[in-house]
C-alpha cells in the first residue's frame, strides 16, 4: 500500500498542516480525526488496516488531515466567540487547500466522500452538507450533529452554520439542496452500545427525509459502543457498498 505524508504552510489557519495519503487509484475517501487527534489516529487505531483491501485494489484512495478542535471547541482557554471563528477557518482549509491537494494528487477532479468518527462525524457530515456541490457524500459514524453539544452555551453565526441540526432544516437553496439529492451517498451510523447517542443519528435522518434527501440511517446493535471495534467494522462494511 502506497503511503505518502505531506506538509503545508496554511494561510487560512496559519500553521503547518500535515496530511497523510494512502492507495494509488480510486475515489477519494477523506477522513476527519476524532476529538483532538491528528493525521495519523486512523493509522494508530488501524482503521487504515481494515479498510486496506479497498485502497489495495484500487477501489478508494484515502486522505487524513489534522484536526484542530484543540484550538477551537475542545480549548476551555478560548472565548467562544474566538473558537467559532477558528471552526470556520477550518472550514475554508478544508474547501480551499485539501479540495485542491486531493485534485492534484490523483491527477483528476475524483469524487470525495468525507468520513470521520465522534467530533469527525460532526466535521465530516457538516463539510459535506455545507458544500455537496464539492463533495459527494459522507460516511458520519456515532456523531453528534448539534454543534451546541460543544458550545457551552455559545450560539452565533458561525455556530448557526455549523450546526447540521439547526441550519438543515431551514435551508431552502435548492441548488445546494439537489446537490444533496441527486447522485450522492449518505451514510448516518451508529452503533447503540456503551456511550453511544443513537437518538443523534435519528435526530439528523428525520431532518433529512423532511428535506427529501436520500441516505441510508443504520442503527447497528446494542454491543457496538463508541469505540475503535465498532468503527473498523463499519468503515470497511460501507467502502463495500457506496459508489460514487
Amino acid at each position: 500500500m502506497n503511503r505518502e505524508i505531506h506538509k503545508w504552510w496554511s494561510p487560512r489557519l496559519n500553521k503547518d498542516m500535515e496530511i497523510v495519503a494512502y492507495g494509488h487509484y480510486g475515489f477519494a475517501l477523506l477522513m476527519f480525526p476524532t476529538a483532538a487527534a491528528d493525521f495519523l489516529e486512523y493509522e494508530r487505531f488501524h482503521l487504515i488496516d481494515a479498510i486496506k483491501p479497498y485502497i489495495d485494489e484500487g477501489k478508494v484512495k484515502v486522505f487524513s488531515i489534522n484536526s484542530i478542535n484543540n484550538e477551537s471547541w475542545l480549548n476551555n482557554n478560548m472565548h467562544p466567540r474566538d473558537k467559532a471563528i477558528r471552526h470556520q477557518q477550518y472550514n475554508e482549509y478544508v474547501t480551499q487547500e485539501v479540495v485542491p491537494f486531493i485534485y492534484t494528487h490523483c491527477q483528476s477532479k475524483v469524487p470525495i466522500i468525507t468520513t470521520g468518527a465522534s467530533l469527525g462525524a460532526l466535521h465530516c457530515a457538516n463539510t459535506f452538507f455545507r458544500r455537496p456541490d464539492i463533495f459527494s457524500g459522507t460516511i458520519a459514524m456515532s456523531g453528534s450533529y448539534d454543534l451546541k453539544d460543544y458550545t457551552k452555551g455559545y450560539y452565533d453565526d458561525n455556530c448557526y452554520f455549523n450546526s447540521p441540526v439547526d441550519y438543515l432544516p431551514r435551508w431552502e437553496d435548492e441548488y445546494m439542496l439537489n446537490h444533496m439529492r441527486n447522485n450522492k451517498q449518505i451514510v448516518i451510523t451508529t452503533g447503540q452500545g456503551n456511550y453511544e447517542s443513537p437518538g443523534a443519528s435519528v435526530q439528523l435522518s428525520e431532518i433529512l427525509h423532511q428535506k427529501g434527501v436520500p441516505h441510508f440511517l443504520d442503527l447497528w446493535g446494542h454491543d457496538m459502543p463508541h469505540d475503535w471495534p465498532t468503527w473498523r467494522s463499519m468503515l470497511p462494511y460501507f467502502l463495500s457498498i457506496v459508489n460514487p
